[in-house]
């Protein structure tokens, strides 16, 4: 792990510094750039790959000042300038795909394709994000729990075993820490309607048993897209479907890397 200089910040972030193109991973909320184990031991052979931690989740140390997706965006592109990556497949799970696909409107030259694994370019449902807004509200108060640590996990993972390995992770944080992510995870802007501006090749991937946005977000996000040719379903994929279901989801991934004109 090392840490970059960017926009206040200092960002964690590792890089396989593989000698093919570069792929850059950001990851999920309440995630970090480990989440994406799978898929770096898949590309790395053929492919640079970067993951990256995001303000206030990770390694990243972060001035717990407010931001936005756009912020994150642009902490993605300083990243870049300081790998000195001028072009880059941009990719992202959940929150992380949030940020692609606004890295993708601030700066279409430096954005080679998208990846897009189980994320929107709408705001949160509102029932969800009443759900959501209750659980925060009680882990500021309370402190992380471990009912909340599962409930986190039964949304974003899915599956029992691999939840276990998250949640001394989330106990461990500052009943604190999750405030201004939340806020942004919640108060996010719409840009649905600015999706035909994107016009690189686009994936997207999504698990059909995603509890946390269901497979109509991932339709309406592709066919936004002029540059994707439809949804990859992982059949029986949660919300972190590349955790879930990795053979899956790397073999829709390397098909599509595999297509592009390098």
């Amino acid at each position: 792990m090392e840490l970059a200089a960017v926009n206040g910040q200092k960002i964690a972030y590792e890089d396989t510094a593989s000698s093919g193109p570069a792929v850059v991973l950001a990851h999920g909320f309440l995630m970090d750039r480990t989440m994406f184990a799978p898929q770096v031991a898949a590309l790395r052979e053929q492919y640079r790959v970067v993951t990256w931690d995001e303000r206030g989740f990770g390694d990243t140390v972060y001035d717990g000042s407010p931001f936005t997706y756009w912020d994150l965006a642009h902490d993605c592109l300083g990243l870049l300038d300081h790998l000195a990556i001028d072009r880059a497949v941009i990719g992202g799970m959940s929150q992380g795909g949030f940020v692609s696909l606004r890295v993708a409107l601030l700066a279409p030259p430096r954005v080679e394709a998208l990846v897009l694994l189980d994320t929107q370019a709408g705001t949160e449902d509102p029932a969800m994000a009443s759900v959501l807004e209750a659980a925060f509200d009680a882990w500021a108060t309370s402190g992380p729990a471990i009912e909340l640590a599962q409930m986190a996990g039964d949304m974003l993972i899915g599956d029992p075993e691999l939840t276990r390995t998250w949640i001394p992770r989330w106990l461990a944080r500052d009943a604190n820490s999750l405030l201004e992510p939340s806020r942004t995870l919640l108060g996010r802007d719409d840009i649905t309607d600015r999706l035909g501006e994107i016009e690189v090749p686009a994936l997207v991937v999504h698990g059909t048993a995603d509890a946390s946005i269901g497979m109509d977000r991932a339709q309406e996000l592709a066919d936004g897209l002029p540059g994707c040719a439809g949804v990859v379903a992982i059949p029986g994929g949660s919300h972190a479907a590349n955790l879930t279901h990795p053979g899956a989801v790397n073999d829709a991934v390397l098909s599509f890397l595999s297509g592009l004109p390098h």
